[in-house]
């Protein structure tokens, strides 16, 4: 039995409780630390099972019987937290991204050499179903070798402009998911980045000094083509598709919906919106990653997403942002 801990008890850290207690048989949730937990949070926590909450994540770091921890707190913490539970001899799988700041990131990497540590980076969405389909059919050479990738990603509402002022911009907050999609899907490097964004949801959001709608072309070290395209609104839902297009064929899924009935009458033909948002569309995915993490501590075996994985997206991240200042192909070999 694996005992975990999660640092940060907002969202994703309640999510990966839940899957945890309910869903991972061969791990036991021992402790969950937040800096802001109150009395609502500790009794939401203790309806699900968790039977320790606290304020000071150091008594997880320090506690000999937890094994792993989970860092589920705020973004500019991810990093720091990771050096700590390394220090302290704890397998980390830590939320995107490690850290804004690459520098931080090879802080991260440079600490894991030398340990049999297992460090997994929270990218979920190598985890859902369609995607695993997809991946799995260019493996297997369906679609022979890849030339073009289309990902589409498009959450259904913009998020508050003081959140976007303080997120890291739209292409390490949102996108950062898509560049690593194109990783996977095309088990390739990307080489080369333009970008072109634009102000189109939300003025507030311009204001706050972020975009909200955005293209990305992307050169791979395989030579194949990739385009993602963003935007913070639509009005159906959330849009989540994937294209990988090759020399044999293509595959392809779209979004999950909440059945695949199609009504056709006299006034048209009518199907179901998209699920809402990603916590309907991905919460199998979460069970998944974290049940594979617990894995590959059990069987001593590598991890699904490593911290050079959770590295390249921000590199990627990093170039697209230049691209759009520059108005130019930017090189990955430029991003220091």
């Amino acid at each position: 039995m694996i005992s975990l801990g999660i640092i940060g008890a907002g969202r994703i850290g309640k999510v990966h409780a839940q899957s945890i207690m309910n869903h991972i048989a061969s791990a036991h949730l021992k402790t969950i630390a937040d800096p802001f937990m109150n009395e609502e949070t500790e009794a939401s926590l203790r309806a699900l099972g968790v039977s320790d909450c606290s304020k000071d994540y150091k008594k997880i770091l320090n506690d000999p019987e937890i094994d792993a921890v989970l860092i589920c707190s705020s973004t500019n913490t991810h990093a720091d937290i990771s050096l700590e539970a390394i220090a302290a001899g704890k397998h980390v799988f830590c939320e995107k991204p490690v850290s804004q700041d690459i520098a931080k990131i090879r802080q991260v990497m440079e600490k894991l050499k030398g340990t049999n540590l297992k460090y997994q980076v929270g990218f979920n969405r190598r985890f859902d179903h369609n995607f695993e389909a997809v991946r799995a059919a260019v493996a297997h050479g369906d679609v022979g070798d890849v030339h073009i990738v289309r990902i589409t990603s498009r959450d259904p509402a913009p998020p508050p402009p003081e959140y976007a002022a303080v997120s890291g911009g739209m292409f390490l907050d949102m996108t950062i998911h898509d560049f690593d999609m194109v990783r996977y899907l095309t088990a390739s490097d990307v080489v080369e980045v333009f970008a072109n964004g634009a102000v189109l949801v939300d003025p507030l959001i311009g204001k706050a000094g972020d975009i909200d709608t955005a293209i990305i072309s992307l050169k791979m070290a395989n030579g194949a083509l990739a385009v993602i395209d963003n935007s913070r609104k639509a009005a159906y839902g959330y849009d989540q598709r994937a294209e990988v297009f090759g020399s044999k064929g293509q595959a392809s899924v779209s979004n999950d919906t909440n059945s695949s009935l199609i009504l056709s009458s006299e006034t048209g033909i009518h199907a179901e919106k998209p699920l809402y948002f990603f916590l309907e569309r991905y919460m199998a995915s979460f069970t998944k990653e974290v049940r594979m993490f617990v894995q590959a501590i059990e069987q001593d075996c590598p991890v699904p997403v490593d911290i050079n994985d959770g590295l390249q997206p921000v590199l990627i991240a990093a170039a697209a942002l230049r691209s759009l200042k520059e108005h130019r192909a930017v090189l990955l070999s430029e991003i220091k």
